[in-house]
Formats: C-alpha cells, structure tokens, sequence
C-alpha cells in the first residue's frame, strides 16, 4: 500500500504545482517586426500540424491563440500589435511547459518570428 502511496502524492502535488502559478504571468515574451495577422498566418498551420488543435479569436488590435488541454490548464498565446512590429506572450502551464526542453507551442513561436 505504501507504494501506491508515493506516486498518488506525486501526482497530486504536481498539479497543485499548476495551479499556484498566476495566470496573468507569460512565460515566455518575444516580439516580431511581422504584423500580427502574418505572424498568426504563420504559427497557425504549425500548431495544427503538432495536433494543438488552436482556437483563433480575433479583435481589432490583438489575437488570441487557445490550446485546449484536458489535463491542464488551457495553453495561450497572445499576438498583440505594438509600435514596432508585433508583441507575442506566451502562456504555458507546468504541466506542459519543460525547464529543459523547449515544447512544440514555443517552438512553433519562435519559428515564426
């Protein structure tokens, strides 16, 4: 019974992880001298192509990009129109997102700078 225990625990404390980071906080921020429309034009087919399944919703200065997911929270990314160019924040939650490796959502964001 005890080693059933540890991993039970493991688990749960993984997802609490989740949920105590703020979800106003990106993890990643980049910025582009792309339009957001080209830039969108460009990481979009690169997520479907990674089986994100990505929801575009548009307004007029910004669009946001979901990834939903059934274990986590859902994935954003959110293409902003600056001065210069483009603003790109990058939402990922622990669960998804690696210390040490770069996930396909990054890199797919940051192929399309």
């Amino acid at each position: 019974m005890h080693v059933f225990f540890v991993p039970v625990v493991t688990f749960a404390s993984l997802l609490l992880t989740g949920c105590s980071f703020s979800p106003n906080t990106p993890t990643s921020t980049l910025q582009t001298d792309k339009s957001p429309e080209q830039y969108v034009d460009c990481v979009e087919p690169k997520l479907k192509d990674n089986k994100l399944n990505p929801t575009v919703s548009r307004n007029n200065r910004s669009y946001t990009i979901v990834m939903s997911s059934q274990v986590a929270v859902d994935n954003v990314l959110a293409v902003y129109k600056a001065e210069n160019g483009t603003k790109v924040y990058l939402y990922e939650r622990p669960l998804t997102a690696s210390t040490f490796l770069v996930s396909s959502l990054e890199r797919a964001a940051l192929e399309c700078l």
